[in-house]
């Protein structure tokens, strides 16, 4: 079928709305009618190059939610009519990451940014002259319609509305989970919020739920940080450098057992700062993505070792996608996880680089794409 896409065509260029033909769904694929889609900071990283997909034009999106509309042969746990979200990350429950419980490690992973679907190795999508089109880790949620492995869905309840469901796709449980599991943020331990757009208030929401004691939330935007304490922040910063006399003080010297790095794009030069407001014994865990195509850090090795500091990196918050998205909803279903006041816009999909610059300019904690009967 012929439907719009978001599509880049090369570096550091905005995106462009042209058309692209879909093919049908083939063995444990399902087509999917998208009705919303979130604006991540990690699709603005294919812009900047800082994520090098295999090649050009680039489909981008990578969180989704939407309607099962067909399926390809073998597909059994999902029907025509399913509501789902579309899972950045694949579980295919079969791998060795993915029986050692690491599911957002699954074998599928490695393939994420080489465009050719992981059922056949071929392309689902191409231009009308025929050319291959990379959809950003297999989804490609910048279009009213997808072909997607069902290792890459996750069906959730009908009642969710869509603008929701999209975001619990990537960066609900990527910062939840960057504080309750790959942080593993206790009660009564001090938490330090470093960026706090949407993946960074998802990690204090996560903090709070887990029992937090004090939560400082860190970021250079006035409003994020008016923002961070009606989530529930106990203090805010404009900078780590403010941040880390106060925090001195709060904890009596012992600075915050956790501190969870959420920012948009990481810097090696900035690992030591974060490592200097995190408490002995304690963990950084590095949820914001760097270039990469850089690999310089900054990083006082014989404080790491005297002090006995963790250094973690974290992938989707460390969660499994088919446990995971549909607990963080019936969270949200229940109060006890506040998702509707983390979506600050909602855009059509032409007005995409319009809602990047309101990013960048940090007037959005998370900006979605909403598709309606005229997409369709």
């Amino acid at each position: 079928m012929r439907t719009k896409a978001a599509l880049l065509r090369e570096s550091n260029t905005p995106w462009q709305i042209e058309e692209v033909e879909l093919g049908d769904p083939k063995a444990h694929e399902i087509k999917i009618r998208m009705e919303a889609a979130g604006m991540c900071h990690s699709d603005h990283h294919l812009v900047t190059g800082g994520i090098p997909m295999a090649g050009f034009p680039i489909l981008g999106g990578h969180e989704g939610a939407g309607v099962v509309e067909q399926l390809g042969e073998g597909v059994t746990d999902f029907e025509v009519g399913d509501h789902v979200v579309l899972s950045f990350i694949p579980s295919c429950g079969k791998c060795p990451s993915c029986k050692a419980g690491l599911a957002n490690l699954c074998d599928f992973g490695a393939m994420l940014l080489q465009g050719e679907a992981v059922s056949d190795n071929t392309f689902r999508i191409q231009t009308p002259a025929g050319e291959n089109v990379y959809p950003m880790t297999l989804l490609g949620t910048f279009s009213p319609y997808m072909v997607v492995h069902e290792a890459s869905a996750v069906k959730i309840d009908k009642d969710i509305p869509f603008e929701v469901a999209a975001l619990v796709g990537c960066g609900i449980p990527t910062g939840y989970g960057s504080s309750t599991r790959s942080g593993d943020v206790r009660p009564g331990e001090d938490v330090a919020i470093v960026g706090v757009g949407g993946v960074g208030t998802a990690a204090l929401q996560g903090a709070i739920i887990a029992g937090a004691r004090n939560v400082f939330a860190i970021d250079p935007v006035e409003w994020k940080r008016e923002q961070a304490m009606k989530f529930g922040a106990t203090h805010t910063f404009a900078s780590v450098e403010e941040a880390a006399m106060t925090i001195a003080e709060v904890t009596q010297g012992h600075m915050a057992h956790k501190v969870i790095v959420t920012v948009g794009e990481v810097h090696g030069k900035d690992v030591d700062l974060w490592m200097g407001i995190t408490a002995k014994a304690g963990t950084c865990v590095l949820t914001g993505m760097g270039n990469m195509m850089e690999s310089d850090v900054t990083l006082n090795l014989a404080m790491l070792t005297l002090l006995q500091k963790r250094l973690q990196g974290t992938i989707f918050g460390g969660a499994n996608p088919k446990l995971d998205i549909p607990q963080l909803l019936s969270m949200y279903k229940l109060g006890k996880l506040n998702i509707d006041d983390m979506i600050t816009r909602q855009y059509r999909l032409d007005q995409i680089n319009e809602g990047y610059q309101d990013m960048l300019e940090g007037r959005n904690i998370r900006g979605v794409i909403r598709y309606t009967d005229e997409d369709h």
